[in-house]
């Protein structure tokens, strides 16, 4: 009986045997299928994967160099731009410098001008006043003289008669002439 009971199990084995599917079981797979079919994925598979991984890294190589010329690149601008930094930063304290000194000198200078300005005025100021009281002094003298000589002029006409009066003017006529000689 015992080989009935193997028959059938062989014939159940051989039944299921037939149809095609993939044994999910990694304990019951074929240790030998799986050798074979790694075997030739590593010997068909080793050449492309091998040139995918060359390509990737002479990509990442390239890049890499790529990226420290840029950053070398980078580094030189930076120092460029630093030291035209430093430049333009001593030119503007120079500027400043200068500039504070200029201010200061264009002050003084002013203030000069200003000085010399207001003497100028404060002269002519005193130069004015005395030119108004000299004209003030003259027109009093001629307003004085002109009353005194009006005065003395009514006193001789009213204390003079026609001799005296004849005299007088011979005298004064006398007088111009002497000082016509002085002269």
């Amino acid at each position: 009986m015992k080989n009935i009971t193997d028959s059938f199990l062989c014939l159940g084995y051989w039944l299921s045997a037939g149809s095609f599917g993939f044994n999910t079981d990694i304990l019951a797979t074929n240790p030998i299928n799986l050798s074979v079919v790694l075997g030739v994925l590593v010997f068909f598979g080793k050449g492309v994967l091998s040139d995918l991984l060359d390509n990737r890294k002479q990509r990442i190589l390239k890049t890499i160099r790529n990226s420290e010329e840029l950053r070398e690149g980078a580094i030189e601008q930076l120092e460029k731009a630093r030291a035209r930094l430093r430049k333009v930063e001593m030119e503007a304290d120079r500027f400043r410098v200068n500039g504070y000194s200029e201010i200061e000198r264009e002050k003084l200078n002013l203030i000069n001008s200003i000085y010399t300005t207001l003497e100028q005025f404060e002269n002519y100021k005193n130069e004015t006043i005395n030119f108004e009281q000299q004209r003030a002094i003259n027109q009093v003298r001629q307003r004085v003289f002109q009353q005194a000589l009006q005065g003395a002029l009514g006193t001789l006409n009213s204390c003079l008669n026609n001799e005296v009066h004849l005299r007088t003017i011979s005298a004064n006529i006398g007088m111009f002439g002497e000082m016509k000689d002085i002269k």
